[in-house]
């Protein structure tokens, strides 16, 4: 018989199904019929007449609970009732739609959704937050990748129906949406994360094929010592005359993600102080908006530095050295900080006054652009990649490839929060041999 039963329920086979439609569906009777393919289900099909009997027995519960609805209403006062008719036992309630006691939606068959295997990767991933394995940032992180596009172009499509001829549509959407090379690869970990998932519950056999994402390594760009010099210079005199910046959104302008505060339109000595401190620290520019008092301590030795214990950033809580210049350009704003009655363990070293960090932030960089056009500094380097606040970093890293005497690549990247094939991939690939022409052309000295 080509309609089979199985754990209670009726199936048959797709490739049945195909070949002979009519016959599955005449001999299911009343009963929905699980199509298989490979041994899982992939839709049910019910007769015409199960149907107009499922949607005919919907319309009689209806008219039920109408009528027990009227049966517990009092007669007005006054008004002679009428011989009411025999009472018929109450049934006991029961759902409206017979299709929600039906195979379609009970037990197991419900995670076969994205939706609810978004869910619980979520709750895996924070499970993984409170073993410290991941930090809450990453499953933000997730939560908007989920949201953003992976779960708008899977609503509709159960996890064991993905096929790799739908991974190459999603990744089409995702170029179509001018994401890079390393965002689209980073989206297809959640979604083999999420397949990942639906294998385990059963619902696949094995992991689709994937689209193959060649990631391209984009260095970020970075300032060459006269730049850095001239943009520190261009921040203290606009902190010293008072300039105004440039107004970024008019009180009738379209509103865009940010703008800036009248109270930020004149520069502080703060941007000044942020971009000495950034390419003496090495930090990143998240690490800059939370540095507080009690992360940073002065240590006066045969070395002069900052020790500073950071909150962990991308899963490294080892403590940073600074440069001898960045001792300075802390205790200038210490300084400045306890004038204006700040200065305590829990202040933000810089733009102290500002409580929402991420707009502080967002002021930075601002500023630092504002800064760079005063400057004549190019907003791109050669290769077309935007300077912001982050090239600081990248700036700090590179002085000490370029300017530092025998620096250990390992001390440096433990010292920066990252790894020696980090600095190689995306802050050394800009060293060229003309950075350091002296030292190619170096002699030993010879023995005596």
């Amino acid at each position: 018989m080509t309609v089979r039963p199985l754990f209670g329920f009726l199936c048959a086979s797709l490739d049945d199904f195909l070949v002979k439609p009519l016959n599955i569906v005449g001999e299911s009777g009343a009963s929905a019929v699980a199509i298989l393919d490979a041994n899982q289900p992939v839709f049910y099909v019910v007769s015409p007449d199960a149907w107009r009997a499922m949607s005919g027995r919907d319309r009689l519960l209806d008219q039920n609970i109408k009528n027990d609805n009227f049966e517990d209403e009092e007669e007005p006062d006054g008004l002679e009732q009428a011989p009411s008719p025999p009472q018929r036992p109450r049934s006991s309630p029961r759902k409206r739609s017979v299709m929600t006691d039906s195979v379609l939606t009970q037990g197991a068959l419900r995670a076969n959704n994205f939706d609810v295997l978004a869910e619980q990767l979520i709750a895996q991933e924070n499970q993984r937050v409170q073993r410290a394995e991941l930090s809450s940032a990453s499953v933000g992180i997730l939560k908007n990748r989920l949201d953003a596009h992976v779960l708008p172009y899977f609503k509709y499509i159960p996890p064991s129906q993905v096929t790799p001829m739908m991974m190459d549509a999603f990744v089409k959407r995702l170029t179509d949406a001018h994401l890079s090379s390393t965002t689209v690869s980073q989206y297809l970990v959640v979604v083999r994360k999420l397949l990942k998932l639906a294998i385990r519950q059963g619902f696949l056999r094995e992991m689709p094929e994937l689209p193959t994402i060649k990631v391209a390594s984009r260095p970020r760009s970075m300032l060459s010592l006269r730049e850095y010099a001239a943009v520190v210079r261009t921040a203290h005199r606009l902190a010293r005359h008072g300039d105004k910046a440039p107004e970024v959104k008019a009180s009738t302008g379209h509103r865009e993600r940010f703008w800036v505060q009248p109270r930020n339109l004149s520069l502080p000595p703060d941007m000044a102080w942020a971009i000495r401190f950034m390419v003496n620290s090495f930090v990143r520019p998240g690490d800059l908006r939370q540095l507080k008092h009690k992360h940073v301590q002065v240590v006066r030795g045969s070395s002069v530095y900052l020790r500073m214990t950071l909150p962990q950033t991308k899963r490294h809580d080892a403590p940073m050295v600074t440069m001898r210049p960045a001792v300075r350009v802390y205790e200038a704003a210490l300084a400045q900080a306890q004038r204006d009655g700040r200065g305590g363990p829990d202040d933000y070293v810089f733009l102290p006054a500002e409580t929402d960090r991420n707009y502080a932030l967002a002021v930075l960089g601002f500023w630092f652009k504002w800064v760079m056009r005063e400057a004549g500094v190019a907003p791109e380097d050669a290769m077309g990649r935007l300077r912001t606040l982050y090239c600081l970093r990248h700036t700090s890293i590179m002085f000490r490839l370029l300017y530092g005497q025998g620096i250990d690549m390992l001390t440096l990247a433990r010292n920066a929060r990252t790894s020696v094939q980090m600095i190689e991939r995306f802050y050394a690939s800009a060293l060229d041999g003309e950075m350091n022409v002296a030292m190619l052309q170096s002699r030993r000295t010879s023995k005596s």
